[in-house]
């Protein structure tokens, strides 16, 4: 059926001229932003928040041109907190900002738009809808330029955003960032329609786009720590190493554009090529066929056979980012120096301890807040059985909803244990020092972790078509621990996050009461949605 229904469209596309290859574009697209009318808004506001309310952030940290002057001296000679942000290319407002957020900007706008991506096109081609959609007078490229239009609009709204938000610290500056994030989105999205048409698994086609991109950050840190002017052939390979070398606001390359631009035209003429050469559902590189039994007879099995790679790449990110946190730790001291501003911000996020404990809980606090998109995806893959129809034939046999929906539970929230467990093994590695205090600092981040996760079970239990959402609350979570203390946000926002009521180790006093409410909070939350999961019908 896949075989006929999926070539008739597109054999009759090919028979009619170019033009019929794009049929329906149009209402894919507008069906796209519909569907994403929830992603999106958060993806790029949260996005366009990180970046606008830098420059006041920095203009209170660093408020006077010596100070500035200061800081650049400090990146010079600080190759780990080059490797983490990347080198100052001036001390004007703009170039702070530009240093301090451009290229997690960058990677942002890089996730979500391979999101959108792999979404519209692997996604809807595994779950059979894109069957029904292509029996129409649908092209055979329809499907995919809809998908790339969506994270062109996404982008795009980003890239104005910025531009316009930022304008006061430099037209030109503020323009070069904008086009820079938003070519790295796109650059991106290019790249992961190319990996959907060579995977079957939209799973697959999304941990294989975000490895490359994980990679890129990867080399463009080596080359960073290596040199202090982004010179390095390292950082040139990186495609967030170009993001960098535009130098927004700093005598900006334009140049560097037209290399991502490049880039960007050259990977969708290869996706395009590759979408015409394949038949509806089918890939390049098909899924090699697993073992019927064995290790497979239980659906626990079956959940850690399909999530054991992003298992796997996230423990090894995290462990290589706990490495670098490390590492970082003991220039904290020199480079905050005597700015108290940066001090009161470093305490707010980790404590009134001293300021190298401080740091220490700050870094590992952020870790935590990274560890709720990994729960969140994980218990996501919930949805993901259900809608591809593959869960019908495992419940269809001798095995119940919950024993089903256990299996990747254990997953979802014994794999945030496992990743924040690598983190402060790596940390401790790179730290050198107070290993126990560091573990204890790690583990300690679970509870609010698991809130996180159990407000995604929540919602996939009860509201299965509105669980989309749970990328919404960790976004907003994350934005909150990560934005809220530079702004110097009221505790009492700040508590509306889980994590703004644990204990903040190392250095702090260790309170058992919040920890324990936050676990019970996630288990009524997990059994709530459980509760929904085995009364309503499968998606």
């Amino acid at each position: 059926m896949t075989a006929t229904a999926g070539t008739a469209a597109p054999a009759f596309a090919a028979r009619s001229g170019g033009s019929r290859q794009l049929a329906g574009t149009g209402t894919l697209l507008r069906f796209a932003l519909r569907r994403d009318r929830v992603l999106i808004p958060v993806w790029v506001a949260v996005n366009a928040l990180m970046v606008l309310s830098m420059p006041g952030t920095i203009k209170g940290l660093y408020g006077t041109a010596a100070e500035r002057a200061d800081l650049m001296r400090q990146m010079e000679t600080n190759a780990s907190l080059r490797a983490l942000v990347g080198p100052v290319f001036d001390d004007g407002l703009g170039a702070l900002t530009a240093w301090r957020v451009g290229l997690y900007a960058g990677a942002l706008a890089a996730v979500m738009s391979l999101l959108i991506v792999v979404r519209h096109t692997r996604d809807e081609e595994e779950s059979g809808r894109q069957e029904v959609v292509a029996s129409g007078m649908v092209g055979r490229r329809a499907s995919l330029t809809a998908a790339l239009l969506a994270a062109a609009v996404a982008n795009a709204v980003l890239a104005l955003l910025i531009a316009v938000g930022l304008a006061g610290q430099g037209a030109a500056g503020a323009l070069a960032l904008g086009l820079g994030v938003a070519g790295a989105g796109m650059l991106f999205a290019t790249m992961a329609a190319i990996v959907a048409q060579l995977t079957e698994s939209a799973r697959l086609a999304r941990g294989l786009t975000a490895a490359v991109l994980g990679g890129a950050f990867v080399l463009r840190a080596a080359g960073d720590s290596a040199t202090d002017d982004g010179s390095s052939v390292l950082t040139w390979v990186s495609p967030l190493g170009w993001l960098e070398n535009l130098r927004a606001f700093a005598d900006e390359r334009w140049w560097v554009l037209l290399l991502i631009a490049g880039a960007t035209v050259t990977q969708g003429f290869v996706a395009y090529a590759l979408a015409g050469r394949r038949n509806l559902g089918m890939s390049f590189l098909p899924t090699r066929p697993g073992p019927a039994d064995g290790r497979l007879r239980t659906a626990g099995a079956l959940a850690w056979r399909l999530q054991r790679g992003s298992v796997l790449g996230w423990s090894v990110g995290f462990f290589l980012a706990g490495v670098v946190y490390g590492g970082m730790t003991e220039g904290a001291a020199d480079l905050v120096g005597d700015n108290e501003q940066a001090r009161e911000i470093i305490e707010r996020m980790g404590g009134q301890a001293g300021l190298t404990d401080a740091f220490v809980s700050a870094m590992i606090g952020v870790l935590g807040l990274i560890a709720a998109l990994y729960v969140v995806a994980s218990v996501l893959r919930l949805g993901g059985e259900e809608t591809s129809g593959r869960a019908e034939p495992v419940l269809a046999g001798a095995v119940g909803r919950l024993r089903w929906a256990a299996g990747h539970l254990v997953i979802a929230f014994g794999g945030a244990a496992l990743i924040m467990l690598l983190a402060g093994l790596g940390f401790a590695a790179g730290y050198g020092q107070d290993f126990g205090a560091i573990m204890g600092a790690c583990l300690v981040q679970l509870p609010a972790v698991w809130v996180i996760g159990g407000a995604a079970v929540l919602l996939h239990g009860l509201l299965p078509r509105a669980a989309v959402a749970g990328w919404a609350v960790a976004g907003g979570v994350l934005l909150l621990g990560w934005v809220g203390p530079a702004l110097d946000v009221p505790q009492t926002v700040l508590d509306v996050s889980p994590y703004g009521h644990l204990p903040k180790l190392p250095g702090g006093e260790m309170s058992w009461s919040p920890v324990v409410v936050l676990v019970l909070i996630a288990g009524v939350l997990v059994g709530t949605g459980l509760v929904g999961l085995r009364r309503r019908d499968l998606t």
